[in-house]
């Protein structure tokens, strides 16, 4: 990998030579936000300050954070290309708001919302996810991971940002946040941006360049024997009425004979599932990495979106074979067996908070690289506003994720599993001030430290289930990162 901090040419930014620096109109409102901000501080207490502005149009927000991340340092990058190349991505840390256990959605809601609320900035015209904003994800359990590995990534962790930005429709905003504290001056604060913004870079993230005769180690932290015993105990459990569903993963390790590039496997993944959320998390020294199909909840003032995605097969390269594949999920019983739980325990849950819920009453396929899927895009208008965060909690985990009935199936999966799951299948994303925001789920990735790369895929057992078929399904499913790992 390039050096971290080697700079992009300005000319390929088509701007000045500092496009990163805040134009006179926002450092003006900025630097009244942290007179007020310090003034109240001798009052005691603590007020975040930030400003926003609009960046030239070339500027790449993945580029810029993996060029300008610090080591240890809390970092992010969202994006969905295919979605008028949709991005978000922050680096930094201003505040951290974390927690864990039970309530911990609705905690972490509360504390983010009494620190938006206190903040001095001004909204600007920016894309959905510009402003101020609070970004990290949620483990799947309420304890979250337990191992040295997921250490650095706490059970629910939102970070505001020093630097965010955010891009749409070829449109890219810049968020520059700061906590003023008492006893700051109001020149330390500014400074402090300031020193900040000057440290930002860009550069071309790298093309992946594996070695042509060292070679990979790859092997399961547990037999795939184990697993076919998993999905078989599973189905007995089910088919004894116990449970319906129940998800079960597998955990594969990569082991490199050198430190895996995070910023070259993130471009592949965004240039082969454009459809996808591809997202890097950084905590400490690891980053979670990986392409996900399924968008947890998305809230736009009064209108909250999610799609309920379970039922998978393969792809082919022959159309006529890919089509009938899809056409043979599409009829299979088992199929949209998991896939209704799935979108009727979604819909009941959105019922309790909305005017209306719609939704198709067939569902789609949706094809992405190596995969397809049922799908049912669920909308809903909402009673009154609720936190895009405390929406998340209250689907996660879906049936396509967890199990159903949840009170049942959740408690066996560590048993059945035997893996520490930490942030694989929990909802990751952002939240702004005013509540709205976009949370997907943690899917076809990897927790990526130094050589080694922990890779995570499941599926859903029904009363139908094959140990044997679904342990294939996850090799489809590891198939979006381990050829770009190994």
């Amino acid at each position: 990998m390039a050096e971290v901090g080697q700079e992009r040419p300005a000319a390929e930014l088509d701007a000045g030579a500092d496009p990163f620096a805040i134009d006179a109109a926002s450092r003006v409102r900025l630097q009244a936000q942290v007179d007020r901000a310090v003034r109240a501080g001798r009052r005691g207490g603590t007020r975040l300050v930030a400003a926003t502005w609009r960046l030239p149009s070339a500027v790449d927000p993945a580029e810029v954070v993996f060029a300008s991340r610090r080591a240890g340092e809390a970092w992010i990058c969202i994006e969905q290309p295919e979605r008028d190349g949709a991005a978000f991505a922050g680096v930094g840390a201003a505040i951290t708001l974390e927690d864990r256990g039970p309530g911990r959605f609705e905690r972490l809601a509360d504390r983010w919302r009494a620190v938006a609320s206190a903040a001095l900035w001004e909204p600007s015209d920016g894309p959905f996810g510009s402003g101020l904003v609070a970004a990290g994800g949620f483990a799947f359990a309420d304890e979250g991971g337990g191992s040295v590995a997921w250490s650095d990534f706490a059970p629910a962790s939102l970070v505001v940002p020093e630097v965010a930005l955010a891009r749409r429709d070829g449109e890219t905003w810049c968020t520059v946040a700061a906590l003023s504290q008492p006893g700051d001056h109001p020149d330390s604060v500014l400074a402090r941006v300031e020193e900040r913004l000057s440290a930002l870079r860009a550069r071309p993230l790298p093309l992946l360049d594996p070695h042509p005769t060292e070679r990979h180690q790859i092997g399961g932290s547990l037999a795939p024997e184990h697993y076919e015993a998993a999905v078989e105990r599973a189905v007995e459990l089910i088919r004894r009425g116990d449970i319906e569903k129940i998800v079960l993963a597998r955990e594969v390790e990569v082991h490199a004979p050198r430190a895996h590039d995070v910023a070259a496997v993130y471009d592949v993944l965004r240039g082969a599932f454009g459809g996808c959320f591809v997202f890097a998390v950084g905590r400490g020294d690891a980053t979670l990495v990986g392409a996900s199909p399924e968008l947890l909840i998305r809230r736009e003032g009064l209108r909250a979106s999610t799609l309920a995605l379970a039922g998978s097969t393969g792809r082919s390269a022959d159309p006529a074979v890919d089509d009938h594949l899809g056409e043979r999920m599409l009829r299979s019983a088992k199929e949209r067996s998991e896939h209704a739980i799935v979108a009727a325990r979604i819909e009941r849950e959105l019922r309790q908070h909305a005017v209306w819920v719609t939704m198709p009453s067939e569902p789609s396929v949706v094809r992405i690289a190596n995969i397809q899927h049922l799908a049912t895009p669920i909308r809903a208008q909402l009673a009154e506003p609720v936190d895009a965060t405390l929406l998340a909690g209250l689907l996660h985990p879906t049936p396509a994720l967890g199990g159903e009935p949840a009170e049942r199936a959740l408690p066996l999966i560590p048993a059945l599993e035997g893996i520490d799951r930490g942030w694989y299948a929990g909802p990751v994303g952002w939240t702004d001030a005013n509540g709205d925001g976009e949370f997907f789920v943690a899917l076809r990735c990897a927790l990526v430290e130094g050589r080694v790369a922990r890779c995570y895929a499941g599926v859903g057992v029904v009363a139908d289930s094959n140990p044997s078929a679904e342990l294939a399904e996850t090799e489809v499913k590891l198939g979006a990162l381990l050829p770009v790992l190994s």
